[in-house]
């Protein structure tokens, strides 16, 4: 693995990806055709930092990715580092496809985490911090540097303010150690009796749910509350000498057995479970570089712990608190102001001098829409909102997966079962870390009639589609809606997205048995349009492979997820290499495929884009010799997409819509300023345009074109 620094022009980043040569007679299972899902998880995270260190890039965007990152790394921690960890308390043996034991990718993990954490703290502390202050005013400063004035001022407020908050935990006999919290900043504090000359410890927590950033004087200073608090700490204990204020975090695992196969009451489970996950063990202790070793052994006892899952930050501990630096009303250092336009077969939607609906359009040819280029509120939230009050609309349907706190969508449903319309919802509540939320819009919804249904048992229910059903001249009609990301507007504005309207009657007829399925006991239903997981999608996808595979060198495959570990999956895609099938895979997040491996995947070139927009859409495109077949949906080529959740993928017919489709595609490998290319040693390496060529950026090329004087749908390129 590699330890240098990334070079001084960013091209490429230290690979946490660890590759084995490849022998020339392997068997397609062999683990050295396969990167480790979690390193390749933190290469990703890499990219992302990579945002935050790129200095030709906004300093306010810049810091919001440095606090994205370390979002990202929480997130790994509490699901994949403790998954790990419950494999390897288990005694589980058994080994990933790359070959490794749950043992040894927690040690490769640890020192690709470390070498990250290090970069993440020079990034603030050296370059980001220094940045703010000198081209944006925004200075992050430490308590020595505050004048006294200032120094007066903010004690007032502590004692005024923060000091009623606050509640000094002992640990002594009689005083057991306290419950912490996931995620919570706690300042560990070391005192003396004076007279006695008896050590002892306390914990504070540090109410940042007020905001953890204190602001000095009227201009953009801050300083941070554990400064603050730690300055006057000894308030909290009058009588004792303070002797060491610490401050540490830890993240617990969000990993939880779940026994639902014959669970009677999902929402009780899910509850049950959400109280459970507050004192679910921890798998990461970090602690600032000053705090003793007594200390820092004291609370690996306490928290069950050993010493590996121990992390020393040299700087800032948890920084997704940027993001409210980020957020300053500072519009010259974030990206430009973008405002999604209406999707042009819809401007005619709802204007002044126009009877045209939303349903005559979609009735008249099926429409693609592109977020957040394109307005998910004209498009989205408009067909939800329309049926809502439509008087000829008899029922909606709808899968709900993550929502908006205060969501339109669901107010529509809302409205609509008040108004006396079938509306009938199901409200993933296994959606991990958005439980509660989803819980609490789900009661919400019952109590206005709507009829809910809280997931299906045993499997998560991730499609995103909605049924419109309505009564016509000619008779009952339905609108579908099929996408790719979540509905969720305040989502839809910063995730790349495409959104399918259609009234096919083929593909009705599929969204109907699939929600006959999702609210009943239709558990064998047949799909004619859609691809559907947990049933055929598979099975599906496999055939159009193959279909490739039969065409040999005239055969194309081109691809876009967010991820792709389903090894077989992967072993079918080395099958079309291996028969001269072209195939690219922009793949956003992590990526097992090995690609470039000579006898093996030659024909294989994957790439990943990150932007100003989070690439979320998922379009597969098949060649079919000159027949394609393209599908969208909300499905990667993951196992658990595949095998354990409730997935649709809508066949898109329209040559038009192919052919817009395959332009989407066909720019990943266009830019040159954006996108990474995957080595066949996993390394990334970022693309440059070539001397006296133009910049090429996928996003803001879209961006253009969505504003120009016509949208502009290209012929599939060669490769």
């Amino acid at each position: 693995m590699s330890t240098e620094s990334p070079r001084a022009d960013l091209s490429s980043i230290p690979v946490a990806v660890v590759s084995h040569a490849v022998p020339p007679d392997a068997e397609l299972d062999d683990p050295s055709l396969y990167f480790n899902r979690e390193l390749s998880w933190l290469d990703f995270n890499w990219r992302v930092l990579y945002q935050a260190m790129n200095r030709s890039a906004p300093l306010l965007e810049r810091t919001r990715f440095l606090a994205i990152a370390q979002h990202n790394l929480d997130e790994f921690f509490g699901k994949r580092v403790g998954g790990l960890k419950a494999q390897v308390a288990a005694g589980v043996s058994e080994l990933s496809p790359d070959g490794r034991q749950p043992g040894q990718q927690l040690d490769l993990v640890r020192d690709a985490v470390l070498l990250m954490q290090q970069q993440m703290t020079r990034t603030w502390t050296s370059d980001l911090r220094i940045a703010l202050a000198d081209e944006a005013g925004i200075m992050v400063e430490e308590w020595e540097e505050l004048s006294i004035a200032e120094q007066t001022e903010l004690a007032a407020h502590f004692r005024a303010s923060i000091y009623p908050v606050l509640t000094p935990l002992a640990v002594d006999p009689g005083h057991p150690f306290p419950f912490i919290s996931n995620g919570s900043l706690s300042l560990a504090i070391t005192l003396r009796h004076p007279r006695r000359g008896t050590d002892h410890f306390a914990r504070v927590k540090l109410p940042v749910s007020r905001g953890r950033w204190i602001r000095v004087g009227t201009e953009h200073r801050y300083v941070s509350l554990e400064s603050l608090v730690a300055r006057h700490v000894e308030e909290l204990f009058r009588g004792m000498e303070v002797t060491g204020a610490h401050l540490f975090r830890i993240t617990r695992s969000a990993e939880l057995e779940r026994e639902d196969d014959g669970a009677e009451d999902l929402l009780h489970m899910i509850s049950e479970e959400l109280r459970e996950r507050r004192f679910a063990p921890v798998v990461r202790l970090e602690v600032s570089q000053t705090m003793p070793a007594t200390v820092r052994d004291l609370l690996i006892d306490e928290l069950e712990l050993h010493p590996m899952d121990v992390y020393e930050v040299e700087g800032l501990i948890d920084m997704t608190s940027l993001s409210t630096i980020a957020d300053l009303a500072l519009p010259q250092h974030r990206f430009p102001h973008w405002e999604p336009i209406v999707p042009p077969a819809l401007t005619r939607v709802g204007a002044s001098d126009s009877e045209t609906s939303i349903f005559d359009v979609i009735r008249n040819g099926d429409v693609l829409v592109h977020h957040p280029y394109e307005s998910f509120a004209a498009s989205v939230e408009h067909f939800v909102e329309a049926a809502s009050v439509d008087p000829h609309v008899l029922a909606i349907k709808q899968t709900l997966y993550r929502m908006a706190d205060d969501s339109r969508v669901a107010r529509a449903l809302i409205r609509a079962a008040e108004d006396g319309k079938q509306v009938a919802v199901l409200v993933e509540v296994t959606a991990s870390l958005d439980e509660q939320r989803n819980i609490d819009w789900g009661q919400r919804m019952e109590k206005a009639g709507v009829h809910v249904t809280y997931g299906v048992v045993g499997l998560k229910t991730h499609t995103k589609i909605t049924l419109v059903v309505r009564e016509e001249r000619d008779g009952i009609r339905s609108y579908c809606h099929i996408g790719t990301g979540n509905y969720n507007e305040r989502t839809a504005r910063v995730y790349t997205d495409i959104g399918f309207f259609t009234a096919s009657p083929g593909i009705s007829s599929d969204v109907v048995n699939l929600f006959h399925f999702l609210t009943g006991f239709s558990d064998n239903q047949s799909y004619n349009h859609l691809l559907v997981a947990p049933g055929d999608m598979r099975r599906g996808f496999i055939d159009l492979i193959e279909r490739e595979i039969a065409l040999g060198t005239d055969g194309c495959i081109i691809i876009k997820m967010n991820a792709i570990d389903d090894v077989g999956m992967i072993q079918a895609l080395y099958r079309a290499s291996r028969a001269g099938v072209r195939i690219d895979l922009i793949i956003r997040g992590h990526c097992r495929l090995r690609p470039g491996v000579p006898g093996f995947s030659d024909n294989i070139r994957v790439c990943s884009i990150l932007g100003r927009f989070l690439e979320h859409d998922r379009i597969f495109y098949f060649h079919n010799g000159g027949e394609p077949q393209v599908f969208i949906g909300s499905a990667d080529w993951r196992r658990r997409n595949l095998e354990e959740r409730i997935e649709a993928m809508a066949r898109i017919d329209a040559p038009v819509l192919q052919l817009r489709l395959r332009d989407i595609l066909d720019g990943a490998f266009l830019d040159n300023v954006s996108a990474w290319d995957l080595q066949p040693d996993g390394e990334y390496v970022l693309r440059r345009p070539p001397e006296g060529e133009p910049a090429c950026n996928y996003q803001e090329r879209l961006m253009l074109e969505a504003r120009g004087p016509e949208r502009r749908v290209s012929s599939p390129s060669a490769r």
